[in-house]
């Protein structure tokens, strides 16, 4: 089946050819890494890489894993926590971390640190003078995931260390370093009650660490047990992390249970760092191209012993009554992100409180919190016929004039901003699903034109923020790395990874532009990783040059 066109394959046909059995599909328009995705699902295998520990099959793994994952630092560098002074050298700071020695997990010639030290670096960013610290997390992306973005950006093909072929892997604008990080929890497997705010089973099922020996050394080191990283080695068992257990090690800087929002193992509150630099002056944002209160966004400021609490994270973070904060906390100075037309009647992992509505915020606190009715934010929202990026502008132009918070709400399907694909577009191809290939989604022109991009919402928030103080903390979130991941979708997952870097592209501009790197810090990194491999790097660099 071949189709000579301009544009794209409608995935509705693409998606009848694949579950039809044919591998022959072609998609005329040069856009060679949506026609590896499909070719890959259709066949069930490519021969430049797979997701999961069975390299016979293009996907034998959907979610996450115990893999090292990349930290890039911009104004500060590494040493205060890699190397020497890795806490995985001493077996006292393990047990004091974790509460507990994990199996196998001490290393005496440890070069990685722990995601905890993500937080200590913040601080240690701020008591050095730093006036602005930002927090860029690219939910989901390992180093093998930023290596095939970088690969098919670029042309060029490396097999370890740092890499180059991307913004945030070149730029050489202040200091910069490089290291990887364990993102393993304290435990998975334990049970909460969202209405009573408590947990059973603190020590839950899987105690979290990391076996050098097994996972490796470093991300580029083989990985001796393909089931190590997915908590199923017969040699040594560990916890691979979510994206709330490992946010709240980088914005807390604590071990705790898996889907544990910056509550420790028995549901006692952890402070987040935006809310100890917001007790000392500084303006606090955060910006997501997923859903405002999703677990890495929350756990930028509120405090829950679920992650999918959704509505109440929302309460915490724009300062309304919650149920782990009846009396409130003040709220962010910036809060922008995805979630818009999403509405439930029901949501039972939200709790007896639950307003039926938009998922992510209920309809009152939304109009609380507007200034047309007396609130502290203007409010941006997804707007019928009107360009996201003139809504977004004209909301943080409002923000800065009068002196007021901003608070921005955009999405398509299931929340999200729409995913970029590899190419620059918006226009994804089929994902690998069990037992089926899933529907890739596609976007209306108005879903386009309506949404705002990722730097656009990150731009908006540094005006924002350095308009209320010289003092600031920011989170950047890039999620829809992690959705793509999990989709086991190479096409959305390099354009996720595009996209994010684009951001950051901006933010190193927009820093240059106001005041240099002197005051500034970024620490750019992901919450945890996937189980993406790749074997033919080649097969990138040979569509990169295209």
């Amino acid at each position: 089946m071949k189709f000579a066109s301009d544009s794209r394959v409608p995935a509705a046909i693409l998606m009848l050819a694949v579950i039809c059995g044919s591998s022959s599909v072609t998609l005329i328009a040069a856009d060679p890494i949506a026609q590896m995705q499909s070719d890959a699902v259709a066949a069930g295998k490519a021969d430049w890489g797979y997701w999961g520990p069975n390299p016979d099959t293009y996907s034998s793994w959907k979610t996450h894993s115990n893999r090292l994952i990349p930290v890039y630092t911009f104004g500060i560098d590494l040493a205060p926590v890699s190397g020497a002074n890795s806490l995985y050298r001493d077996a006292a700071a393990i047990e004091k971390l974790y509460g507990y020695m994990p199996e196998k997990t001490h290393n005496p010639h440890a070069d990685y640190f722990d995601q905890t030290d993500v937080y200590r670096l913040q601080k240690l960013a701020v008591e050095s003078g730093k006036k602005r610290v930002i927090l860029f997390v690219f939910d989901g992306m390992d180093w093998d995931t930023t290596r095939a973005a970088a690969i098919a950006n670029s042309g060029k093909v490396y097999q370890e260390g740092r890499g180059q072929g991307l913004h945030f892997l070149d730029y050489r604008g202040t200091t910069t370093d490089f290291g990887y990080c364990v993102t393993s929890p304290r435990a998975e497997g334990t049970s909460v009650n969202v209405d009573s705010q408590t947990v059973t089973n603190p020590e839950g099922k899987i105690h979290g660490g990391y076996d050098a020996a097994l996972g490796g050394s470093a991300p580029w080191k083989p990985i001796v047990d393909p089931e190590y990283p997915i908590g199923k080695s017969k040699q040594t068992r560990h916890a691979y992390g979510e994206s709330s257990a490992t946010a709240a090690s980088m914005t807390c800087g604590i071990k705790t249970y898996n889907d544990a929002m910056n509550v420790d193992f028995v549901g006692r509150e952890a402070i987040p760092i935006a809310r100890t630099l917001q007790e000392q002056g500084f303006a606090v944002g955060v910006v997501t191209s997923v859903p405002i209160s999703h677990a890495t966004p929350g756990c930028a400021y509120a405090n829950n012993v679920h992650r999918n609490d959704y509505q109440d994270l929302t309460r915490d973070l724009i300062g309304q009554p919650s149920i782990y904060h009846p009396g409130s906390l003040p709220g962010v100075d910036v809060l922008i992100g995805g979630g818009w037309g999403i509405d439930k009647d029901k949501d039972a992992s939200q709790g007896k409180n639950y307003v039926p509505g938009n998922r992510y915020i209920a309809a009152d606190d939304l109009a609380a919190i507007n200034v047309s009715n007396g609130g502290r934010y203007v409010v941006a929202q997804r707007t019928s016929g009107v360009a996201g990026s003139s809504v977004l502008k004209e909301a943080a132009q409002q923000a800065i004039h009068n002196g007021e918070r901003l608070f921005g709400l955009f999405g398509a399907q299931g929340g999200h901003l729409p995913f970029q694909t590899a190419d620059g577009n918006f226009d994804p191809v089929v994902s690998f699903g069990n037992p089926r290939p899933e529907k890739a989604e596609v976007y209306s022109e108005a879903d386009l034109n309506e949404n705002v991009t990722l730097k656009e919402m990150a731009i908006a928030a540094l005006d924002v923020l350095q308009s209320r103080s010289d003092r600031w903390w920011l989170m950047i979130e890039s999620g829809d790395v992690d959705w793509a991941n999990h989709s086991n979708n190479i096409d959305n997952s390099i354009g996720a990874v595009l996209s994010g870097d684009d951001a950051f592209a901006a933010v190193a501009t927009w820093i240059e532009q106001h005041g240099g790197w002197d005051d500034t810090a970024v620490i750019l990194t992901a919450d945890h990783g996937h189980y993406f491999n790749l074997t033919r790097p080649e097969a990138f660099a040979q569509v990169a040059t295209e």
